[in-house]
């Protein structure tokens, strides 16, 4: 079981990176930038087919944002395109006011944006503590903050008895904490969950909750959460988009979304979602 999450607040410092592909020094404004993350009328086809039809979706620091949706209705392609794993054809991904559609997404977790995958990215050889670790380092970290930042995360993700296992070795929930864990070693400024709970048995889901819960409420990051269990999107999450065949089919609070007769009719049911009395 995970023990009761209380992730640290971290130091806010401003961050610098060498543009892409060259030497330059790339400055953050004055202020607090990239206090909202925005897709904005971002479209993408493959081979044309439309993955996204003109999608707006802004996520703000601070809150839980729920993405749900059909199999194959655009989630993991926006949230591709969020995360710099691939380009929309057209439309643009903000952060705060600075296009960074173009950049990449070493660059974009250098300036806070992070995400976890459907399927491990882990590295098999390392050990769970190591692999923490190297996430940390990744955005500039050095050594003692990264060790520091692993063992708060293995505690509070529960992973503290596998800290010197090789990630291979990992059951696959396990394996989803682990992905997590590496996610918020990057102290990000937004967290990008893609099927995070998928394979965690029902009686371990109140506490991964709270694990999101704390993403916000302790570092003041955002999350945008996608995932097929509707009772954890429902209780977690502030808003909640809808997407079908890669277009908006509705957004609003979890009451709105539950009483939406186009979202109950494109998947959650023929019929509205109401609550058990």
């Amino acid at each position: 079981m995970w023990s009761e999450p209380s992730l640290p607040r971290s130091s806010r410092r401003s961050s610098r990176e060498g543009l892409d592909g060259g030497h330059e020094i790339d400055r953050e404004p004055q202020g607090r930038p990239g206090e909202t993350l925005r897709a904005s009328s971002v479209s993408r086809s493959f081979e044309g087919v439309h993955a996204l039809r003109d999608v707006t979706l802004e996520l703000r620091r601070g809150e839980v944002v729920g993405l749900i949706g059909p199999n194959g209705a655009g989630k993991s392609t926006l949230v591709n395109v969020l995360s710099g794993f691939d380009r929309p054809d057209s439309g643009e991904v903000l952060l705060g006011d600075r296009d960074i559609s173009r950049w990449s997404p070493h660059r974009r977790g250098r300036h806070g944006l992070a995400r976890t995958f459907q399927h491990s990215h882990s590295f098999k050889s390392l050990s769970v503590r190591e692999n923490v670790e190297v996430a940390a380092l990744g955005v500039g970290a050095g050594p003692f903050r990264a060790a520091r930042r692993a063992a708060e995360l293995l505690d509070v993700l529960g992973l503290r008895a596998y800290a010197d296992a090789p990630a291979a070795t990992l059951a696959h929930g396990d394996e989803r904490r682990l992905g997590v864990a590496r996610a918020l070693a990057t102290e990000p400024r937004f967290v990008l969950m893609d099927e995070p709970a998928a394979g965690l048995p029902e009686a371990e889901l109140p506490a991964f909750a709270a694990v999101v819960r704390s993403v916000c409420d302790d570092h003041g990051a955002g999350v945008l959460l996608i995932d097929h269990n509707m009772a954890l999107i429902m209780e977690i999450s502030e808003r909640i988009h809808v997407l079908d065949q890669g277009t908006m089919l509705a957004q609003g609070t979890p009451a709105e979304i539950r009483a939406n007769l186009d979202v109950a009719a494109a998947y959650l049911g023929e019929r509205p979602v109401t609550e058990e009395r």
